[in-house]
């Protein structure tokens, strides 16, 4: 497997939060507590890190249930028991969606395993978590998947089950809807040791976490992958003293929160989630759905007022006696849900894509409230995965990934510019080069006269090499529109690396992939996983 390095300064909506964040620059060193070089400070960071022996104790117990009736293997049944001895944890998480979702969920998982070997090689015991995201209720943004298939954009694949409007994704239970979409995957996957794994997980009576969690046991068996569902009741049993203080604590953790969101502003960037006054942290599930908890505008002296719920008001005492008597019915927001995970477990380190990247920029002010220390964030391995086909294509019209990154659009007019006869080409060629020899002679002579009007000369230049250029367009639109090929070979190479102007790691199944090359390919991919470089990766897989 070859593998090309980009830097993410040529990888499409990759924000300036992100790449000021990858090279550390002193306007982001307040929002992170480290850099991205996860060698430069992993033994330090372990030092800090505080966990309760009763709390892990408890979490051990639940993580072995849940991990043992998903079929664990041997491999993650030997990490917990070292998680229980007193190991921390790299943890990555996702949402459940179906099939396992895009490609990047796979890259999460591997990028954990990287992290928590390494740490262990420097001395620091550490195992791999991945915190299966069961209580988000978005269900359009998990109950569909989209599969690779022979001669066009990815197929999309959507099952229809359902349960309450903004109900947890965990919730939803498959009834014999999803043995169709389960076969048509089959189909597209080919035989295939997925596609068995896929038939085993995805079955009536199972739900979108259930099935995940089934299907990336399997995937992950050899590389002892610790599963976590935060949906379970002991787990909220053991939140309790966090979710109180959501409550307790909501006017100081907003008001954080939003003094965190104008430093983002000042400094130039966005907020990934937007605070306002009426903000916790916290959801209710009330009749099946989750609710979001606001506080009233009413709330004075500090943390006093009123809450409501939906279009329910009740009083902050109301509110905790709730959580004391039932947890399991809170659920965090996207700004908490770190911030719980890292109570529930001895985090050394979290890897994540650039939003995440975005969010903990937002959460280290909750963090600095409740645990007293910001859990490093690190970059997720991020790669793009070039068969044999588009290969072949960018070889023969001499293209590269930043040109498909362009769009379908100036893909194909790129192609059919290599495509022009021979000797139009040559033309072209000699005319730029006859329009910059006659200029630059023309400047220095002009330069000699007048020096102002070697401004005026430079701009002429730049208009005759536009003009050159439009004449080649207008040119490769007509080879175009008579050269089906020229299509062909750019739709082909666009559906395949850049679908939908989205990189290929957000668009593309993962099990595609481990279906056509086998379980192997996490091995390649893996190797090609190095913590403290931070490029993407451009991988040939043949």
């Amino acid at each position: 497997m070859k593998a090309q390095c980009l830097p993410f300064q040529q990888i499409p909506h990759s924000t300036h939060l992100f790449l000021d964040y990858l090279s550390y620059a002193p306007s982001v060193r307040g929002m992170y507590p480290r850099s991205p070089i996860f060698s430069e400070w992993v033994k330090e960071e372990s030092q800090r890190v505080v966990y309760d022996a009763a709390r892990r104790g408890k979490v051990s117990e639940i993580l072995e249930r849940q991990n043992r009736a998903w079929g664990a293997s041997a491999k993650t049944l030997a990490n917990i028991e070292r998680f229980k001895r007193g190991a921390l944890a790299a943890v990555t998480g996702q949402q459940v969606a179906l099939f396992g979702g895009p490609l990047f969920s796979i890259l999460k998982a591997l990028t954990a395993v990287k992290l928590a070997e390494q740490a262990t090689a420097a001395g620091v015991d550490c195992v791999p978590v991945f915190w299966l995201a069961t209580e988000d209720h978005d269900l359009a943004e998990v109950n569909h998947v989209a599969l690779s298939s022979e001669h066009g954009l990815p197929e999309r694949l959507v099952v229809e089950s359902h349960a309450v409007a903004d109900a947890p994704v965990g919730t939803v239970k498959f009834g014999p809807e999803i043995e169709a979409v389960v076969e048509r995957a089959a189909g597209l996957l080919g035989d295939s040791e997925v596609a068995a794994w896929l038939r085993a997980a995805y079955r009536p009576g199972e739900s979108l976490g259930s099935a995940f969690a089934l299907l990336f046991a399997r995937l992950f068996a050899d590389w002892g992958v610790i599963l976590l569902d935060p949906a379970d009741k002991d787990f909220h049993g053991l939140a309790k003293p966090l979710f109180r203080a959501a409550i307790e604590r909501a006017s100081e953790l907003d008001d954080a929160l939003l003094a965190r969101g104008k430093a983002l502003e000042a400094a130039g960037y966005h907020q990934q989630v937007k605070v306002t006054s009426a903000t916790t942290l916290l959801f209710e599930v009330k009749n099946g759905a989750r609710t979001v908890v606001r506080r009233r505008n009413n709330a004075v002296n500090g943390n006093g007022g009123d809450f409501a719920v939906g279009e329910e008001r009740i009083s902050p005492q109301e509110l905790v006696a709730r959580i004391e008597a039932a947890p399991e019915q809170f659920n965090p927001n996207a700004l908490f849900r770190p911030v719980l995970q890292d109570y529930l477990l001895p985090t050394l380190v979290y890897t994540g894509g650039a939003a995440e990247v975005a969010y903990f920029a937002q959460s280290a002010v909750v963090y600095e409230k409740l645990l007293g220390r910001v859990t490093p964030i690190l970059p997720r391995f991020s790669a793009t995965l070039l068969e044999a086909k588009p290969e072949r294509i960018l070889t023969r019209y001499q293209l590269g990934l930043p040109d498909v990154f362009l769009g379908p659009e100036r893909v194909r007019e790129a192609i059919a510019a290599r495509s022009l006869p021979p000797d139009l080409q040559s033309r072209f060629s000699e005319a730029y080069a006859s329009a910059e020899q006659s200029m630059a002679a023309v400047r220095e002579s002009i330069g000699k006269l007048d020096a102002s009007l070697i401004e005026a000369a430079d701009r002429a230049r730049i208009r005759m090499w536009y003009q050159i250029n439009q004449l080649q367009r207008r040119a490769s639109r007509a080879e175009l529109l008579r050269n089906e090929v020229i299509t062909r070979h750019a739709d082909a190479v666009s559906y395949a690396l850049f679908p939908h102007k989205a990189l290929q790691e957000r668009e593309v199944a993962g099990v595609s992939f481990v279906a056509r090359y086998g379980p192997e390919l996490l091995t390649n991919l893996y190797q090609h996983i190095h913590p403290d470089c931070h490029d993407h990766q451009v991988l040939e897989v043949m």
